[in-house]
């Protein structure tokens, strides 16, 4: 090692021999001495490292990127080279005077040094800007117009560009000329309640705005019944009506008045109190010393009963416990059970095969059966519209009939007494058809309790 360094300061001595290293390192090595450093503490790094070259690549990096716009190493040659073929010959110029208006051109057209100076002379690129790049949502909308892209490749057109191919164009009637007179006798009828006024904007539009009227569903368009308003009254029911005509109309009415006797029969008996559950001295008495006498018997028997008791529980709960032979015997039997089942749906299936006759008979009675039944229930329905439906709590009660016996019967118009009343006749007649719900009359009912007051005059006489 020794002989090493020697050798070196041999070297260095010597007139031409360059020393590439500083004075300092020169002095260090000369005198033989060697400066010690802890490289493992973060302070010693920047104090005791050499960085010149590294900045000065870098610096060389920055200078071409500024002045050549990148690395020379990354150019192609011909932006580097260009091939000298000496000055081009100028075409001779005439000389022409100026003309007025007209601005000369050279010096006038060259930049002034303030603009030089503050022009940009960095070829690098400016940095770019990332916050002017961003969209809200832009993930969102990126996978949107994929799946409109994917769509349109397969064929499918989207729903929104569907409804603006299905637009119609607004018809736009042509206006008169002319504007007919009010007195004209030959003018078109116009009934103002009766036609509705023609929405000229573009629906489209009214869709979504808001603004286009919702569309009346049908149902509303049918009656609530089929009822006429005004129901004319049986042939028997007239001033002076045929013989058999008014004993039919008095066999109606007669058939009416039964039915709310036995009504009012049917009521009756179920109100009506049984003679067997009449209470009589006997069973009160029963019932007065019930729980007296056999009190005794019972509080003795009550220990016997707690010990068969807890002996039955007992033996219920040795018996519940199988061994493990009658688990085996009952899985087995579990298994032949699922066996024969099995076999038997398999025979059953290959039965049906020679019974295909047979279910199709049976398949066409049930069809026959289902379209009686929907038949049974349209004819229904229809016998529904002409009774009055269920509106409210109360339920619909059908006028009496206005019928006369066959005394009451008057010979002409002159004797007749009027019967029933109009206003009720209507009212009923709403009810019927399902216009308005089965009312009753509102019941007085008084807030204040009557006072009974004596009177001055009645007082000074008694």
């Amino acid at each position: 090692m020794a002989a090493a360094r020697r050798l070196k300061r041999v070297v260095a001595s010597q007139p031409g021999f360059l020393n590439l290293k500083s004075t300092s390192d020169s002095t260090e090595s000369l005198s033989g001495r060697r400066k010690r450093v802890n490289k493992n503490k973060k302070k010693n790094w920047n104090k005791y490292s050499d960085i010149n070259d590294v900045d000065e690549f870098l610096e060389d990096v920055r200078h071409q990127e500024r002045t050549t716009g990148g690395l020379l190493s990354e150019k192609p040659d011909d932006s580097l080279f260009f091939l000298d073929v000496g000055q081009p010959k100028k075409a001779e110029q005439k000389e022409a005077e100026p003309v007025e208006g007209k601005k000369r051109k050279g010096k006038a057209s060259r930049p002034l040094r303030i603009d030089l100076i503050l022009q940009h002379d960095s070829l690098v690129p400016p940095p770019k800007d990332v916050l002017a790049f961003q969209q809200p949502n832009a993930k969102k909308l990126r996978r949107i117009a994929q799946k409109a892209e994917q769509l349109a490749a397969k064929g499918v057109v989207p729903r929104r560009q569907k409804q603006l191919l299905n637009r119609r164009p607004v018809e736009r009637t042509a206006k008169r000329a002319v504007t007919e007179a009010n007195n004209n006798p030959d003018r078109e009828y116009y009934d103002i309640w009766g036609q509705k006024a023609k929405d000229t904007a573009d629906p489209w539009y009214l869709q979504q705005t808001g603004k286009k009227l919702v569309k009346r569903p049908e149902k509303l368009n049918e009656k609530p019944s089929v009822l006429p308003a005004v129901e004319v009254i049986a042939p028997g029911g007239s001033y002076n009506p045929d013989f058999f005509s008014h004993q039919a109309l008095l066999q109606e009415a007669h058939e009416v008045e039964v039915k709310k006797k036995k009504e009012e029969d049917k009521v009756e008996r179920q109100l009506a109190v049984n003679r067997e559950d009449t209470a009589t001295e006997e069973t009160i008495l029963r019932e007065q010393v019930e729980g007296l006498v056999e009190e005794e018997n019972e509080e003795a028997a009550a220990p016997n009963e707690e010990e068969e008791g807890d002996v039955a529980v007992g033996a219920i709960t040795l018996s519940d416990k199988k061994t493990e032979r009658q688990r085996k015997r009952e899985k087995a039997d579990k298994i032949k059970e699922q066996q024969r089942l099995s076999e038997r749906r398999q025979t059953d299936q290959r039965q049906q095969l020679f019974q295909l006759r047979s279910i199709k008979a049976s398949i066409k009675q049930q069809d026959q059966r289902t379209k009686d039944r929907q038949i049974k229930r349209k004819a229904k329905q229809e016998a529904q519209k002409a009774q009055p439906r269920r509106l409210g709590k109360l339920k619909f009660k059908p006028q009496d009939l206005e019928v006369q016996l066959s005394d009451e019967l008057a010979g002409s118009l002159r004797q007749l007494k009027p019967e029933g009343s109009v206003l009720k006749d209507r009212f009923k007649s709403l009810q019927k058809r399902n216009l308005i719900e089965p009312r009753e009359r509102a019941k007085f009912k008084r807030r204040h309790k009557l006072k009974y007051v004596e009177k001055r005059a009645f007082r000074e006489i008694t």
